[in-house]
């Protein structure tokens, strides 16, 4: 397992009243007398931020770090000033680290003693993430958002990009908690301030002044609040200009959930998004009546298993954020995993007692099924739809017929596409593309069966997955599903593959199977797609290869979301979003590389021989 994504031990709190107490550190979370006012002078005015606030300019980006983000009443209160203060053109990102993070119900209660930051609250709540480490994004307001890092301070900051103007050094007290005060964390933390980045910190501590000094900081104490009577602030040498998110216009290639998930996330940096497809919206494999929100969980801590968990999480939150007003796009009531073999039970045995996956979103059932709490199933066509209705996203039937010699995309009438960024959603079709950098890709054809509802499977609300799956009924209608045909490049749909989908329902879930009609199932409709995969079975995302040494249009890829193009395509547009705005980024380093178009040339130099 790696040790940087140890499992997350979740803090343990002991109330005195309305104040939160660590029952770890024997310390408070905040003043007893007024948490909120010694954070307004601790972190707030002595790092300035008002006044910096106000000095920004419309598309300027300010980023301020943590280094304990406990119930969040730093961060909140930060962001509360900037809404107030800064102009809505500019953003914020927030991007704080916690070891032991709260219980849900411990930080709304928490939160409940701030009733003046009540929005505040209920929209953390309504993001905060389960309690699995690394990197989560939570969306705060349409100008501010944050990225909370559960894990070991050191270790998460140093898989971050982030560049910081303002730091909250907010652990508890070095006494009590002497990680989050060692030297080696705060030179990390100089490495990731811009020049004139300043701190602030409740602390005097001298080993604290020593560290910050040694790592290249110029501190001062300044009058405590309350009853303490001491603070530090200071800043980093040198000045820096202010910095602009980048935004523009952009070609997103591809209607489909990868393209309309990119798209989505670019208008909301502020982009103006025209996204080509020359089908229309949702046409491929992206085109299924019905899909299912799940992920296969996991005990060790792989970047390619920690994908698939944090993808899943992400993509349930992008659905509960863009789904809650628009009635019939799905439903999330839970999947339920069946286990059909020995090596998934014991996957999945290894997976809950790990620590990675809390119980609160990995559920025993029975022996032979658990279920995915926060799951569920929705209808993809109309999820793209909902996203690209936005007022800075427009959709036309056009192509990118290929790329160029200088690695830029062209369009079938044979010009350069004008815009500030390309990025390929196109799936299976970059195999055929001209000058497509080469890549491990491959074709999977999948039919699904769709069969029509009984009086007894007409009000099931979860969805299943054994080795197939089964959705509840939309418009009448059951999707069974899916085969899976390597080098099988037939188009038209096979009754064979429907008895090979309903085969595999009788044998897994015959209960199911039999309140579907038993053998007189009826197949209303069948509906052939090509998945498009890499060897690897992640997906391909970041700036193309043939395009890194060019200084015109950065050209991106966004491919290879194979079968799970619902749980993985939301977190890699977020991925994408972040790069081409240069904002913090949403994943961890050794996530990103992972995902990187350049690691099959890298894995291909380690090779002996070559």
């Amino acid at each position: 397992m790696q040790p940087d994504f140890d499992a997350i031990t979740p803090a343990v709190v002991d109330w005195q009243g309305d104040t939160p107490y660590s029952a770890r550190f024997g310390d408070a979370y905040f003043s007893r007398d007024d948490g909120a006012a010694e954070s307004r002078a601790v972190f707030i005015e002595g790092n300035h931020l008002p006044a910096r606030f106000a000095r920004l300019e419309p598309g300027e980006l300010f980023v301020i770090g943590e280094t304990g983000f406990g119930t969040g009443l730093n961060m909140l209160l930060a962001a509360d000033s900037f809404t107030r203060i800064a102009p809505p053109a500019a953003r914020l990102s927030l991007v704080s680290v916690e070891r032991h993070p709260l219980h849900p119900e411990d930080l709304a209660r928490a939160l409940a003693a701030r009733p003046e930051l009540a929005p505040w609250n209920k929209r953390l709540l309504a993001e905060y993430p389960p309690l699995t480490p690394g990197f989560h994004r939570l969306r705060l307001a349409e100008n501010i958002d944050l990225t909370l890092m559960f894990g070991d301070a050191g270790t998460m900051w140093r898989q971050s990009d982030a560049t910081v103007d303002a730091w909250f050094l907010d652990g508890f007290a070095p006494d009590r908690n002497p990680a989050l005060w060692q030297p080696g964390l705060l030179e990390t933390l100089a490495g990731h301030s811009r020049p004139g980045s300043t701190l602030a910190t409740f602390t005097v501590a001298g080993a604290v002044r020593r560290g910050l000094g040694a790592a290249g900081f110029e501190i001062r104490r300044h009058p405590g609040f309350g009853r303490k009577r001491q603070r530090l602030e200071g800043h980093l040498p040198g000045a820096a200009p202010g910095r602009r998110y980048r935004t523009g216009t952009a070609v997103v290639a591809g209607a489909g959930l990868a393209g309309a998930t990119t798209a989505r996330a670019l208008a909301e940096r502020g982009w103006q998004v025209r996204v080509m497809d020359p089908a229309g919206i949702a046409t491929g494999a992206s085109g299924n009546r019905a899909g299912v929100v799940y992920t296969t969980p996991s005990g060790v801590a792989t970047p390619q298993n920690r994908f698939y968990q944090a993808s899943y999480l992400h993509a349930t939150r992008w659905l509960r954020r863009h789904t809650a007003a628009a009635a019939g796009i799905g439903e999330f009531a839970g999947v339920v995993q069946h286990i059909t073999d020995d090596r998934q039970r014991a996957r999945l045995a290894a997976a809950s007692s790990s620590g990675h996956w809390p119980e609160a979103q990995l559920r025993r059932l029975d022996e032979d099924s658990v279920l995915l709490v926060d799951g569920g199933y929705l209808q993809p066509a109309a999820w793209c739809r909902l996203l690209l209705d936005h007022p800075s996203i427009a959709v036309e039937t056009a192509s990118v017929a290929g790329i160029d010699a200088l690695g830029l995309p062209i369009a079938v009438s044979g010009e350069r596409i004008q815009a500030d960024a390309v990025v390929l959603c196109i799936a299976g079709a970059a195999l055929g593309m001209e000058n497509m950098p080469a890549l491990p890709l491959r074709l999977i054809r999948g039919q699904v069966s769709e069969c029509r509802a009984t009086a007894a499977s007409s009000g099931w609300r979860r969805a299943h997955c054994h080795n197939g799956y089964l959705t509840p009924a939309i418009d009448g209608l059951h999707c069974v599903g899916a085969t899976f045909n390597l080098r099988d490049p037939e188009p038209l749909p096979r009754d064979s593959d429907d008895r090979a989908n309903l085969d595999r329902l009788k044998s897994n879930l015959p209960e199911r199977w039999a309140q579907m009609g038993g053998d007189g199932i009826a197949i209303v409709d069948r509906r052939v797609a090509f998945r498009c995969q890499a060897n690897d079975y992640l997906p391909v995302a970041g700036l193309s290869p043939g395009a890194r040494n060019s200084s015109d249009v950065p050209l991106l890829l966004n491919l290879a979301h194979g079968s799970r193009g619902i749980g993985g395509t939301p977190l890699v547009a977020d991925l994408i979003a972040d790069l081409i705005s240069a904002m913090p980024g949403c994943v961890d380093a050794a996530m990103a590389s992972v995902l990187d178009p350049v690691r099959f040339d890298a894995r291909a130099h380690r090779r002996p021989g070559t």
